[in-house]
């Protein structure tokens, strides 16, 4: 730090390290601390053999290795402790490094999604969705007006034009007898034996005789 710098109180200005670089530098200080451990069980190991190996032979050799021992498991306990710190710390700098992608990748989408509707006007919508419904209806009645067969005189009632059939056979029956009262020995036209049959029984009788054509063409159908 400058001069002015330690006069004005003015600090250096640190340079940030971003998460993915801090959850590096924690991985290679756990690979750091395991080796550490690694080297010291070693060391413990052959501290106790020296004492065991001289337990008898020379005690106070013996003594000195088990103080090494104990400072070594000392160390060993304390890099544990900071093992565990320093893993808890990576797992919440992972933990937020998910969180800040997750978020920054939720953010890009609101704005994509903000961008496509920028131009949309939801009343314009319902608008375009009443006139389209409007026009399918209009279709709907163009299609049943032309389908319609009105045109082609399909609405006419059959018992309507039996009885008009009817009204001409009785003109030329009333003609036949007028034709016989001026012509003297004329033959009156034969009388039917029986009464005129109303026009709603002619039809239901060529009803019954078309539904007993039918079956009788079953009939045979069958047969062969």
């Amino acid at each position: 730090m400058s001069v002015f710098g330690k006069l004005f109180g003015f600090k250096k200005e640190e340079s940030k390290i971003t998460t993915g670089e801090a959850i590096q530098k924690l991985r290679e200080t756990e690979e750091m601390l395991v080796k550490k451990q690694e080297f010291l069980e070693k060391k413990i190991e052959l501290e106790i053999g020296i004492a065991r190996k001289n337990g008898v032979a020379n005690k106070r050799v013996a003594i000195q290795a088990l103080k090494r021992k104990k400072r070594y498991e000392k160390q060993l306990q304390q890099i544990d402790g900071t093992l565990s710190t320093i893993e808890m710390q990576r797992e919440a700098l992972e933990g937020a490094n998910t969180n800040t992608a997750v978020l920054n990748t939720m953010s890009e989408a609101a704005k994509a999604l903000k961008a496509a509707h920028q131009h949309m006007d939801v009343d314009k919508v319902h608008d375009m969705m009443d006139d389209i419904a409007e026009q399918q209806e209009v279709a709907r009645e163009i299609s049943d007006a032309i389908s319609n067969p009105i045109a082609f005189g399909q609405d006419l009632d059959d018992d309507e034009l039996e009885r008009e059939l009817e009204e001409l056979e009785q003109q030329d029956l009333d003609e036949a007898l007028m034709n016989v009262n001026e012509t003297p020995g004329a033959k009156l036209p034969e009388v039917p034996g029986s009464a005129p049959v109303p026009a709603q029984r002619r039809k239901e009788q060529r009803r019954v005789v078309e539904e007993d054509d039918d079956d009788m063409k079953e009939l045979a159908d069958w047969a062969s």
